[in-house]
Protein backbone atom coordinates (compact mmCIF):
# COMPACT_ATOMS: atom_id res chain seq x y z
CA UNK A 1 0.00 0.00 0.00
CA UNK A 2 2.80 2.41 0.90
CA UNK A 3 4.65 1.60 -2.33
CA UNK A 4 1.67 2.48 -4.50
CA UNK A 5 1.16 5.76 -2.62
CA UNK A 6 4.80 6.72 -3.15
CA UNK A 7 4.58 5.72 -6.82
CA UNK A 8 1.45 7.84 -7.21
CA UNK A 9 3.11 10.87 -5.61
CA UNK A 10 6.19 10.44 -7.79
CA UNK A 11 4.06 10.21 -10.92
CA UNK A 12 2.09 13.32 -9.91
CA UNK A 13 5.33 15.24 -9.30
CA UNK A 14 6.71 14.25 -12.70
CA UNK A 15 3.50 15.29 -14.45
CA UNK A 16 3.52 18.64 -12.66
CA UNK A 17 7.12 19.38 -13.72
CA UNK A 18 6.75 18.38 -17.41
CA UNK A 19 4.53 21.33 -18.47
CA UNK A 20 6.83 23.82 -16.73
CA UNK A 21 9.82 22.45 -18.60
CA UNK A 22 8.01 22.63 -21.94
CA UNK A 23 7.12 26.29 -21.34
CA UNK A 24 10.75 27.30 -20.84
CA UNK A 25 11.65 26.20 -24.38
CA UNK A 26 11.88 29.23 -26.68
CA UNK A 27 9.39 29.19 -29.57
CA UNK A 28 10.69 29.13 -33.12
CA UNK A 29 10.44 32.63 -34.57
CA UNK A 30 11.42 34.25 -37.86
CA UNK A 31 15.00 35.60 -37.99
CA UNK A 32 15.80 39.23 -37.17
CA UNK A 33 16.40 40.15 -40.83
CA UNK A 34 13.00 38.82 -41.99
CA UNK A 35 10.57 40.83 -44.02
CA UNK A 36 7.44 41.92 -42.21
CA UNK A 37 4.63 39.43 -42.63
CA UNK A 38 2.51 42.19 -44.18
CA UNK A 39 5.15 42.63 -46.93
CA UNK A 40 5.13 38.89 -47.62
CA UNK A 41 1.33 38.89 -47.81
CA UNK A 42 1.43 41.87 -50.20
CA UNK A 43 3.77 39.91 -52.51
CA UNK A 44 1.45 36.92 -52.50
CA UNK A 45 -1.57 39.11 -53.21
CA UNK A 46 0.14 40.35 -56.40
CA UNK A 47 0.32 36.84 -57.90
CA UNK A 48 -1.74 36.05 -61.02
CA UNK A 49 -5.36 35.09 -60.31
CA UNK A 50 -4.91 35.56 -56.54
CA UNK A 51 -8.25 35.46 -54.70
CA UNK A 52 -7.64 35.03 -50.94
CA UNK A 53 -5.25 33.61 -48.33
CA UNK A 54 -6.62 30.72 -46.34
CA UNK A 55 -3.73 29.99 -43.93
CA UNK A 56 -0.30 31.25 -42.92
CA UNK A 57 1.79 29.28 -40.44
CA UNK A 58 5.35 29.75 -39.25
CA UNK A 59 7.21 26.44 -39.43
CA UNK A 60 10.07 25.77 -37.04
CA UNK A 61 12.20 24.69 -40.02
CA UNK A 62 12.44 28.38 -40.94
CA UNK A 63 9.73 29.28 -43.44
CA UNK A 64 6.14 30.44 -43.74
CA UNK A 65 3.70 27.81 -44.98
CA UNK A 66 1.05 29.69 -46.98
CA UNK A 67 -2.19 28.35 -48.44
CA UNK A 68 -4.14 30.56 -50.81
CA UNK A 69 -6.81 30.19 -53.47
CA UNK A 70 -6.95 31.58 -56.99
CA UNK A 71 -9.94 33.12 -58.74
CA UNK A 72 -10.57 29.78 -60.50
CA UNK A 73 -10.78 28.10 -57.04
CA UNK A 74 -7.41 26.34 -57.26
CA UNK A 75 -5.69 25.72 -53.92
CA UNK A 76 -2.02 26.79 -53.85
CA UNK A 77 0.37 25.75 -51.07
CA UNK A 78 3.77 27.42 -50.96
CA UNK A 79 6.68 27.69 -48.56
CA UNK A 80 7.96 31.26 -48.32
CA UNK A 81 11.46 32.25 -47.24
CA UNK A 82 11.07 34.89 -44.50
CA UNK A 83 14.13 36.92 -45.57
CA UNK A 84 13.58 37.12 -49.34
CA UNK A 85 9.80 36.71 -49.42
CA UNK A 86 10.26 34.30 -52.32
CA UNK A 87 9.05 30.68 -52.57
CA UNK A 88 11.48 28.04 -51.33
CA UNK A 89 12.41 25.24 -53.66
Amino acid sequence: MMKSAISGLLLAALLAVAPAEAQTKEPAVPPQNSLKLSAIIAKIEQRDQFHYISEIDWESEGYYDVVYYTSDKAKVEIKIDPVSGEPRM
